[in-house]
């Protein structure tokens, strides 16, 4: 009889890529000349970011900024999900960027229906913020692996503990 094979399905941020590109940020930002002698403040929380600079354009640059040193070290950006800018204290504006780690129930359940979509042989069951996927076959299993690589959830998945 053949052993069952596994995988499962996650969406995590590595917080000390994320750390390390948060840095290279704010130096970029000291050092760059549209940025001399404005007020820009990157903060990080446990799952948040906090950028504070005086008008949109700043804040949205510093987001650009960042992006680019988060794909450099292959954290994805999808998993950063921005609020709107709002004023702050002293005439200043704010952006609230919240991190995603892990897959949220909703979005669990659009995965499993479109495993269930593909009629294969294979089990999906939702555990916490991760999916299991199972099945008799590896060649389903990369099906299933394939099939969700080209669909577009909103947050980037990986896929770990293949046996």
């Amino acid at each position: 009889m053949a052993k069952d094979l596994s995988f499962d399905i996650v969406s995590q941020v590595d917080m000390q890529e994320l750390d390390n590109a948060l840095n290279q940020t704010k130096k970029e930002i000291s050092q760059r000349y549209d940025f001399k002698g404005s007020i820009v403040d990157i903060v990080q929380n446990k799952d948040s970011i906090k950028i504070v600079a005086e008008d949109e354009y700043r804040i949205n640059a510093a987001l650009e900024i960042l992006k680019a040193k988060m794909v450099k070290r292959n954290i994805p950006p999808k998993n950063l999900q921005c609020d709107k800018i709002e004023s702050a204290f002293s005439g200043n504006k704010k952006l609230e960027i919240k991190v995603q780690n892990g897959i949220s129930k909703e979005k669990a359940k659009d995965v499993v229906a479109a495993i269930k979509a593909l009629k294969l042989k294979v089990t999906s069951e939702i555990q916490d913020e991760k999916i299991r996927v199972s099945g008799a076959k590896k060649d389903e299993l990369q099906t299933v692996i394939h099939a969700l690589k080209e669909k577009d959830f909103g947050i980037e998945l990986q896929f770990i503990n293949y046996r």
